[in-house]
This record gives C-alpha cells, sequence and structure tokens, in this order.
C-alpha cells in the first residue's frame, strides 16, 4: 500500500486543522478569505469521480460540513466550492467564504491578484477557531 502525501505546492500554502475520515482539512494562507482546502487522503487521485462511491458521498459530508462551519463563524454571502486542479493535480477541494465586500467580488478568487498571508498568531488563533468548530459535528 503506498502511503498518502500531500503535495508539496498544498504544503507550502495551507497549514493543518483537522483530520476526517477522508480528507485532511487546511487552513489557506492568505488572510482575505476565510478558506479552507479539504484533501482526501488517497493516494494518486486527481479527479473526485476517481474515489471509491462510498468516499464520494463522504467528500459530500465533508465538504458540507465545510461549508457550515464557514458560515456559522464568518457569515458570508455565499460559500464557493471548486476542485480545480490545474496547477496543483493533486485532488483537493476549495471552500471559500465570499463577501459582496471581498476585493475580488463578484470574480473567482484565482487570479485576483488578492493575497496576504497571515501573521503567525492570527493563523493559529483561526486554527484553533475553526478546529473548535469542526469538533462540534
Amino acid at each position: 500500500m503506498t502511503m498518502f502525501h500531500l503535495h508539496d505546492r498544498l504544503q507550502a500554502d495551507t497549514a493543518p486543522i483537522a483530520e476526517w475520515p477522508l480528507c485532511r482539512v487546511l487552513l489557506m494562507d492568505n488572510r482575505v478569505w476565510p478558506w479552507l482546502i479539504l484533501v482526501p487522503a488517497r493516494h494518486g487521485l486527481t479527479e473526485i469521480h476517481q474515489l471509491s462511491r462510498e468516499d464520494q458521498h463522504r467528500l459530500v459530508d465533508e465538504i458540507a460540513l465545510a461549508s457550515r462551519t464557514l458560515e456559522t463563524l464568518f457569515s458570508p454571502d455565499k460559500i464557493n466550492v471548486g476542485a480545480l486542479g490545474n496547477l496543483v493535480p493533486q485532488l483537493h477541494i476549495h471552500v471559500i467564504a465570499r463577501s459582496r465586500t471581498d476585493p475580488a467580488w463578484p470574480g473567482p478568487v484565482w487570479g485576483s491578484g488578492f493575497a496576504e498571508r497571515y501573521s503567525p498568531e492570527e493563523r493559529d488563533s483561526l486554527i484553533r477557531k475553526i478546529g473548535e468548530r469542526l469538533g462540534q459535528k
């Protein structure tokens, strides 16, 4: 059995929050948006349809939990969910809380030019806040 390995780019651009039955939950290091990334801990996957049927259902449940968490904590106008993989081929799903007042609204966050890393204190505080909420399934 091949071990799961997080893609180097995801490793560099995120911080871990939790490990769920299917996905690793990561915080995108961009303080402009509350932004989670879910990575199914399965080796070699690039597309959702490559997951087993059971894991596809689990993925939808985990996306919903991540979405509800961001909705509860940040009261966004919209939750964006996407699995692009154009730069990082490893299957991963973006769950982003969007607001009409954010700098890229209504356009996509990708390629918007808006990026600002968290300070270590901000990042750690947000990880605790989200992690506590995620524990309340």
